[in-house]
Protein backbone atom coordinates (compact mmCIF):
# COMPACT_ATOMS: atom_id res chain seq x y z
CA UNK A 1 0.00 0.00 0.00
CA UNK A 2 1.20 3.78 -0.96
CA UNK A 3 1.74 5.75 2.23
CA UNK A 4 -0.59 8.54 1.81
CA UNK A 5 1.86 11.81 1.56
CA UNK A 6 0.82 14.51 4.18
CA UNK A 7 0.30 18.64 3.10
CA UNK A 8 2.82 20.45 4.52
CA UNK A 9 2.70 24.20 5.38
CA UNK A 10 6.30 25.78 4.74
CA UNK A 11 7.91 28.98 5.58
CA UNK A 12 10.97 30.81 3.62
CA UNK A 13 13.01 33.45 6.00
CA UNK A 14 14.07 36.81 4.72
CA UNK A 15 16.06 38.04 7.35
CA UNK A 16 19.17 39.87 8.49
CA UNK A 17 22.28 37.88 10.43
CA UNK A 18 23.85 39.35 13.00
CA UNK A 19 26.80 39.82 10.70
CA UNK A 20 29.93 37.61 11.28
CA UNK A 21 28.39 36.85 15.41
CA UNK A 22 28.17 32.93 14.41
CA UNK A 23 25.97 32.39 18.52
CA UNK A 24 24.43 35.36 17.64
CA UNK A 25 22.66 34.29 14.52
CA UNK A 26 22.06 30.86 15.57
CA UNK A 27 19.87 32.35 18.49
CA UNK A 28 17.88 34.72 16.02
CA UNK A 29 17.63 31.68 13.77
CA UNK A 30 15.95 29.25 16.34
CA UNK A 31 13.84 32.16 17.31
CA UNK A 32 12.36 32.48 13.84
CA UNK A 33 11.87 28.58 13.75
CA UNK A 34 9.92 28.82 16.78
CA UNK A 35 7.87 31.76 15.07
CA UNK A 36 7.34 30.00 11.77
CA UNK A 37 6.54 26.41 13.84
CA UNK A 38 3.95 28.30 15.99
CA UNK A 39 2.22 29.74 12.54
CA UNK A 40 1.90 25.47 11.93
CA UNK A 41 5.18 25.41 9.44
CA UNK A 42 6.11 22.26 8.79
CA UNK A 43 9.58 23.23 6.49
CA UNK A 44 11.33 26.23 7.42
CA UNK A 45 13.55 27.55 5.12
CA UNK A 46 16.59 30.61 4.99
CA UNK A 47 18.73 31.90 2.40
CA UNK A 48 21.88 31.18 1.40
CA UNK A 49 25.20 31.50 3.98
CA UNK A 50 22.95 32.88 6.64
CA UNK A 51 25.46 31.91 9.49
CA UNK A 52 27.01 33.68 10.24
CA UNK A 53 26.14 36.20 6.73
CA UNK A 54 26.89 36.53 3.42
CA UNK A 55 30.51 37.33 2.89
CA UNK A 56 29.29 40.44 0.44
CA UNK A 57 32.87 42.21 0.71
CA UNK A 58 34.16 39.77 -2.14
CA UNK A 59 32.45 42.02 -4.50
CA UNK A 60 33.38 45.68 -3.14
CA UNK A 61 37.29 45.00 -2.08
CA UNK A 62 40.41 43.66 -3.90
CA UNK A 63 41.80 39.92 -3.61
CA UNK A 64 44.32 39.78 -0.83
CA UNK A 65 44.50 42.97 0.46
CA UNK A 66 44.34 43.81 4.60
CA UNK A 67 41.10 44.35 4.59
CA UNK A 68 39.98 41.17 2.80
CA UNK A 69 42.33 39.28 4.48
CA UNK A 70 40.82 40.91 7.94
CA UNK A 71 37.20 39.93 7.10
CA UNK A 72 37.80 36.59 6.22
CA UNK A 73 39.60 35.80 9.18
CA UNK A 74 36.65 36.84 11.05
CA UNK A 75 34.25 34.74 8.92
CA UNK A 76 36.95 31.46 9.41
CA UNK A 77 36.92 31.84 13.08
CA UNK A 78 32.97 32.10 13.49
CA UNK A 79 31.96 29.39 10.74
CA UNK A 80 30.24 25.96 11.46
CA UNK A 81 31.89 23.17 12.28
CA UNK A 82 29.03 20.18 11.91
CA UNK A 83 28.85 19.02 15.37
CA UNK A 84 29.54 21.81 17.05
CA UNK A 85 27.35 23.62 19.67
CA UNK A 86 25.89 25.91 16.46
CA UNK A 87 24.70 23.26 14.70
CA UNK A 88 23.69 21.22 18.29
CA UNK A 89 21.85 24.71 19.08
CA UNK A 90 19.54 24.86 14.98
CA UNK A 91 19.49 20.60 15.65
CA UNK A 92 17.48 21.38 18.82
CA UNK A 93 15.40 23.87 17.90
CA UNK A 94 14.06 21.80 14.66
CA UNK A 95 13.44 19.26 17.42
CA UNK A 96 11.23 21.42 19.72
CA UNK A 97 9.63 22.72 16.59
CA UNK A 98 8.56 19.29 15.24
CA UNK A 99 9.78 20.34 11.65
CA UNK A 100 12.17 20.14 9.18
CA UNK A 101 14.47 23.24 8.76
CA UNK A 102 16.54 24.21 5.99
CA UNK A 103 19.55 26.88 6.85
CA UNK A 104 22.84 28.35 4.71
CA UNK A 105 25.61 27.96 7.02
CA UNK A 106 29.76 29.10 6.15
CA UNK A 107 31.20 25.31 7.10
CA UNK A 108 34.46 24.86 8.06
CA UNK A 109 35.67 20.93 8.08
CA UNK A 110 36.70 20.12 11.54
CA UNK A 111 40.48 19.68 10.77
CA UNK A 112 40.80 21.64 7.26
CA UNK A 113 40.95 25.39 6.31
CA UNK A 114 38.55 25.50 3.37
CA UNK A 115 34.97 27.11 3.92
CA UNK A 116 32.02 25.97 1.84
CA UNK A 117 28.74 27.52 1.41
CA UNK A 118 26.60 24.76 2.60
CA UNK A 119 23.26 24.24 3.31
CA UNK A 120 22.10 21.95 6.44
CA UNK A 121 18.75 20.41 6.77
CA UNK A 122 17.60 19.10 10.45
CA UNK A 123 14.48 16.68 10.28
CA UNK A 124 11.93 17.47 13.52
CA UNK A 125 13.72 14.72 15.56
CA UNK A 126 16.55 16.85 15.19
CA UNK A 127 18.79 14.74 13.30
CA UNK A 128 20.96 15.82 10.71
CA UNK A 129 19.32 15.31 7.55
CA UNK A 130 20.94 16.72 4.74
CA UNK A 131 24.18 18.80 4.19
CA UNK A 132 24.70 19.99 0.41
CA UNK A 133 27.96 21.96 -0.13
CA UNK A 134 27.68 24.02 -3.05
CA UNK A 135 29.06 22.81 -5.78
CA UNK A 136 31.18 26.28 -7.53
CA UNK A 137 30.90 29.88 -5.89
CA UNK A 138 29.50 32.52 -8.31
CA UNK A 139 32.42 34.95 -9.25
CA UNK A 140 34.32 36.69 -6.26
CA UNK A 141 32.94 34.20 -3.93
CA UNK A 142 35.32 31.70 -5.31
CA UNK A 143 38.06 34.04 -2.97
CA UNK A 144 36.22 32.26 0.08
CA UNK A 145 34.51 29.34 -0.79
CA UNK A 146 35.93 25.51 -1.89
CA UNK A 147 33.90 23.64 -4.32
CA UNK A 148 31.30 20.82 -3.27
CA UNK A 149 32.15 17.60 -4.89
CA UNK A 150 28.21 16.98 -5.85
CA UNK A 151 28.32 13.69 -3.46
CA UNK A 152 25.63 16.06 -1.74
CA UNK A 153 23.10 16.02 -4.56
CA UNK A 154 20.45 14.14 -3.10
CA UNK A 155 16.53 14.40 -1.84
CA UNK A 156 15.55 13.48 1.45
CA UNK A 157 12.61 11.57 2.01
CA UNK A 158 9.98 13.09 4.06
CA UNK A 159 6.15 12.56 5.30
CA UNK A 160 5.45 15.33 2.66
CA UNK A 161 7.31 14.46 -0.09
CA UNK A 162 11.34 14.42 -1.44
CA UNK A 163 12.54 17.15 0.11
CA UNK A 164 15.98 19.12 -1.98
CA UNK A 165 17.73 21.50 -3.59
CA UNK A 166 20.54 23.72 -4.77
CA UNK A 167 21.87 27.10 -3.77
CA UNK A 168 21.62 30.16 -5.26
CA UNK A 169 23.23 30.35 -8.94
CA UNK A 170 23.55 26.21 -9.00
CA UNK A 171 20.16 27.01 -10.16
CA UNK A 172 21.37 27.77 -13.29
CA UNK A 173 23.44 24.43 -13.91
CA UNK A 174 20.75 22.27 -15.89
CA UNK A 175 22.71 19.04 -15.05
CA UNK A 176 22.32 19.84 -10.96
CA UNK A 177 18.97 20.01 -11.49
CA UNK A 178 18.55 17.20 -13.63
CA UNK A 179 19.97 15.11 -11.00
CA UNK A 180 17.60 16.31 -8.33
CA UNK A 181 14.70 15.73 -10.66
CA UNK A 182 15.54 12.09 -11.59
CA UNK A 183 15.33 11.46 -8.12
CA UNK A 184 11.56 12.65 -7.56
CA UNK A 185 12.03 16.05 -6.06
CA UNK A 186 8.68 17.52 -4.99
CA UNK A 187 9.76 20.07 -2.75
CA UNK A 188 13.42 21.99 -4.03
CA UNK A 189 14.36 24.98 -1.60
CA UNK A 190 16.65 27.42 -3.66
CA UNK A 191 18.69 29.63 -0.43
CA UNK A 192 20.42 32.47 -2.26
CA UNK A 193 22.40 35.94 -2.11
CA UNK A 194 20.57 37.04 -5.26
CA UNK A 195 17.84 40.16 -5.42
CA UNK A 196 17.89 40.59 -9.16
CA UNK A 197 14.73 41.57 -10.87
CA UNK A 198 15.77 38.09 -12.86
CA UNK A 199 15.29 35.60 -9.65
CA UNK A 200 11.78 34.90 -9.41
CA UNK A 201 11.70 34.42 -13.06
CA UNK A 202 14.24 31.23 -12.37
CA UNK A 203 12.59 30.24 -9.57
CA UNK A 204 9.31 30.10 -11.55
CA UNK A 205 10.96 28.76 -14.57
CA UNK A 206 12.33 25.94 -11.95
CA UNK A 207 9.34 24.89 -10.59
CA UNK A 208 7.24 24.60 -13.62
CA UNK A 209 10.41 22.48 -15.81
CA UNK A 210 10.39 20.50 -12.69
CA UNK A 211 6.82 19.96 -11.62
CA UNK A 212 8.09 20.77 -7.80
CA UNK A 213 7.20 23.74 -5.45
CA UNK A 214 10.09 25.94 -5.17
CA UNK A 215 10.83 27.73 -1.56
CA UNK A 216 13.36 30.87 -2.83
CA UNK A 217 14.45 32.23 0.66
CA UNK A 218 16.64 35.49 -0.09
CA UNK A 219 19.46 37.72 1.83
CA UNK A 220 17.90 40.83 3.32
CA UNK A 221 20.96 42.83 5.30
CA UNK A 222 20.92 46.64 6.15
CA UNK A 223 24.53 48.59 7.10
CA UNK A 224 22.96 49.52 10.78
CA UNK A 225 22.88 45.01 11.24
CA UNK A 226 26.89 44.89 10.97
CA UNK A 227 28.13 44.91 15.05
CA UNK A 228 30.46 47.37 15.23
CA UNK A 229 33.46 45.11 16.15
CA UNK A 230 33.62 44.01 12.72
CA UNK A 231 37.18 44.91 11.09
CA UNK A 232 36.95 47.65 8.69
CA UNK A 233 32.73 48.29 9.72
CA UNK A 234 32.88 52.33 9.39
CA UNK A 235 34.67 52.42 6.91
CA UNK A 236 32.97 49.47 4.35
CA UNK A 237 29.63 49.83 5.94
CA UNK A 238 28.42 53.47 6.35
CA UNK A 239 25.02 53.58 8.19
CA UNK A 240 23.50 55.62 5.95
CA UNK A 241 23.88 53.40 2.95
CA UNK A 242 21.24 51.50 1.16
CA UNK A 243 20.15 48.40 1.88
CA UNK A 244 23.22 45.39 1.26
CA UNK A 245 20.34 43.19 0.39
CA UNK A 246 16.82 43.80 -0.42
CA UNK A 247 15.58 40.35 -0.89
CA UNK A 248 12.76 38.89 -3.18
CA UNK A 249 12.08 35.65 -1.03
CA UNK A 250 9.05 33.79 -3.01
CA UNK A 251 7.28 30.31 -3.11
CA UNK A 252 6.14 29.19 -6.09
CA UNK A 253 3.82 26.41 -7.73
CA UNK A 254 4.67 23.63 -9.67
CA UNK A 255 2.56 25.78 -12.79
CA UNK A 256 4.85 28.76 -11.96
CA UNK A 257 2.26 30.49 -10.24
CA UNK A 258 3.83 32.50 -7.10
CA UNK A 259 1.45 31.48 -3.96
CA UNK A 260 3.55 33.84 -1.51
CA UNK A 261 5.80 36.92 -2.18
CA UNK A 262 7.47 37.89 -3.84
CA UNK A 263 9.16 39.61 -0.05
CA UNK A 264 11.22 43.08 -0.94
CA UNK A 265 13.02 45.86 1.29
CA UNK A 266 12.17 44.20 4.82
CA UNK A 267 12.62 40.92 6.78
CA UNK A 268 9.55 38.76 7.51
CA UNK A 269 8.35 35.40 6.85
CA UNK A 270 6.53 33.85 3.82
CA UNK A 271 4.07 30.90 4.27
CA UNK A 272 2.03 28.57 1.50
CA UNK A 273 0.14 25.49 2.21
CA UNK A 274 1.48 22.38 -0.59
CA UNK A 275 -0.22 19.70 -1.15
CA UNK A 276 2.51 17.12 -3.25
CA UNK A 277 0.23 15.24 -4.67
CA UNK A 278 -0.86 18.34 -6.87
CA UNK A 279 2.90 18.33 -7.94
CA UNK A 280 3.26 14.92 -9.14
CA UNK A 281 -0.22 15.09 -10.74
CA UNK A 282 0.95 18.03 -12.85
CA UNK A 283 3.92 15.56 -14.02
CA UNK A 284 0.77 13.99 -15.93
CA UNK A 285 1.51 16.86 -18.39
CA UNK A 286 5.40 17.22 -18.34
CA UNK A 287 7.35 15.12 -16.87
CA UNK A 288 10.83 16.14 -17.13
CA UNK A 289 12.45 12.65 -16.05
CA UNK A 290 10.20 10.55 -17.13
CA UNK A 291 8.08 10.80 -20.59
CA UNK A 292 9.94 14.32 -21.68
CA UNK A 293 12.90 12.65 -21.18
CA UNK A 294 13.85 10.84 -24.05
CA UNK A 295 16.62 8.75 -22.92
CA UNK A 296 17.37 7.40 -25.84
CA UNK A 297 18.57 10.38 -26.69
CA UNK A 298 19.44 12.33 -23.62
CA UNK A 299 21.15 10.98 -20.39
CA UNK A 300 22.64 12.63 -17.18
CA UNK A 301 26.06 10.33 -15.98
CA UNK A 302 27.70 10.96 -12.73
CA UNK A 303 30.41 8.92 -11.88
CA UNK A 304 34.45 9.29 -12.53
CA UNK A 305 35.41 11.48 -15.43
CA UNK A 306 37.84 10.83 -17.83
CA UNK A 307 38.62 14.30 -19.11
CA UNK A 308 36.39 13.96 -22.36
CA UNK A 309 32.91 15.45 -23.10
CA UNK A 310 30.45 12.86 -21.91
CA UNK A 311 32.72 9.96 -21.61
CA UNK A 312 33.07 8.62 -17.78
CA UNK A 313 36.08 5.72 -17.00
CA UNK A 314 34.77 2.30 -16.84
CA UNK A 315 34.19 1.30 -12.88
CA UNK A 316 37.14 -0.49 -11.12
CA UNK A 317 37.08 -4.42 -11.16
CA UNK A 318 34.91 -5.52 -8.39
CA UNK A 319 36.24 -9.47 -8.95
CA UNK A 320 39.54 -10.75 -7.29
CA UNK A 321 42.58 -9.74 -9.59
CA UNK A 322 43.66 -11.50 -12.53
CA UNK A 323 47.45 -12.88 -13.10
CA UNK A 324 49.03 -11.88 -15.98
CA UNK A 325 49.12 -15.15 -17.32
CA UNK A 326 45.20 -15.66 -17.29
Amino acid sequence: MVAEIEKVKVAAVQAAPVFLDRDATVGKACALVEQAADEGAGLVVFAEAFVPGYPEWVWRLRPWEVRAEALYARLFDQAVVIGDSATAALSAAARRAGCYVSIGVNEREARGSTLFDTQLCFGPTGALVGAHRKLVPTGAERLVWGMGDGSSLAVVDTPFGRLGGLTSWENYMPLARMALYEQGIDVYVAPTWDNSDMWVPTLRHIAKEGRVYVVGASFWARPSDIPAEVPFRDELYATGEALLSGGVSAIVSPFGEVLAGPLEDEEGLLFADLDIETARASRHQFDVAGHFSRPDLLRLATGPWDGRPGRLLPPPPTGPAQSAGG
